[in-house]
């Protein structure tokens, strides 16, 4: 007889895996407890911050739902207490840890995973970053059976979606979330009724999406026009792309490329960074390879701004260098 309903376990951290969390609080499955991590402290005051799914549950009902935030799932007391919830299925979604195989053991059904990317490509933490900066004109969600690999389980479901040219990683995740969402329950459905199987992924062809430090968005320069491009996008909203302005963090949000070289300037703006020409909305910058107009920046300590909004405070000439 095919149960109409499992008993769920829900890993996840960020508004990513909130889309799915929430589809299976409104479905026809239980969800018997949601493990996120720790709580952390931000910013310069130090003020403590709850991942986005616990808000979420904080709001949902806290009395409904077991919350747990190990620090490690590795915890004996932690993995006694899923066995105490006798799980059907654990769903995992931009959770932050690899689960080890005496916790994947643990429910009936086993574990699926929803992964932002066409696996076998872009195993890892951050795929919706790389393909923004590899220039992909197309991505995906994966449903996933786990093991013990990073994101190299037998896969359940794949959908793919074309990229825009403008894709920032922000508008990438909100095509992808519920995707994954709307994925995720039709391979559950699919798995009670025996309608799924699991195909391996091939290895040979699999890339890899590490996670990236705060240093990885700074700006080179001396890159493509196209390159420094994709990179802006890709880490739009966080951290940012950034470069210096006379020894100040300066972050770039958004701006185009200028497709032509730029036309000599004498010394003005001659090498990459240089900046040649400062208009009403945008900021032209050398590359390494034609020019970037820079859009929307935010200076340390400051918003977010426009570059008009920029200018208006801020005296940038011709020749200035970024670094």
């Amino acid at each position: 007889m095919i149960p109409s309903a499992w008993r769920i376990v829900f890993f996840g951290t960020t508004s990513f895996a909130a889309a799915a969390l929430k589809a299976l609080l409104s479905g026809p499955d239980l969800v018997v407890s949601v493990v996120t991590r720790p709580d952390r402290k931000k910013g310069r005051g130090l003020r403590i911050h709850f991942p986005v799914v616990k808000e979420m549950i904080l709001q949902y009902g806290p009395d409904k739902i077991r919350l747990f935030q190990p620090e490690s799932v590795k915890e004996e007391v932690f993995q006694r207490e899923m066995r105490r919830l006798d799980p059907d299925l654990f769903v995992v979604s931009a959770y932050g840890q690899i689960l080890p195989k005496p916790l994947l053991d643990i429910p009936s059904h086993g574990a699926v995973n929803i992964h932002a990317s066409l696996l076998p490509k872009y195993r890892g933490a951050a795929p919706m970053t790389w393909a923004i900066l590899k220039g992909e004109v197309s991505t995906g969600v994966t449903i996933m059976k786990m093991d013990e690999g990073m994101d190299t389980g037998d896969i359940l479901l794949q959908e793919e979606i074309p990229m825009g040219e403008a894709e920032t990683a922000q508008t990438l995740h909100d095509k992808l979330a519920p995707l994954g969402a709307r994925l995720l329950l039709q391979a559950m459905e699919k798995m009670k009724s025996g309608e799924i199987s699991a195909r391996p992924q091939d290895g040979s062809r699999a890339s890899y999406a590490p996670p990236f430090k705060k240093e990885d968005s700074r700006i080179d320069w001396k890159k493509e026009a196209k390159e420094i491009d994709r990179q802006v996008r890709a880490f739009n909203p966080s951290p940012g792309a950034c470069t210096l302005l006379e020894g100040h963090l300066l972050k770039v949000f958004a701006g185009e490329i200028r497709e032509r070289e730029p036309e000599e300037t004498g010394e003005r703006g001659k090498d990459p960074g240089g900046i040649l020409w400062v208009g009403a909305d945008s900021v032209e910058v050398r590359t390494g390879k034609g020019s970037f107009l820079i859009k929307e920046v935010q200076l340390e300590g400051k918003r977010k701004m426009s570059v008009r909004e920029f200018l208006a405070g801020h005296d940038i000439p011709a020749g200035t260098v970024l670094g």
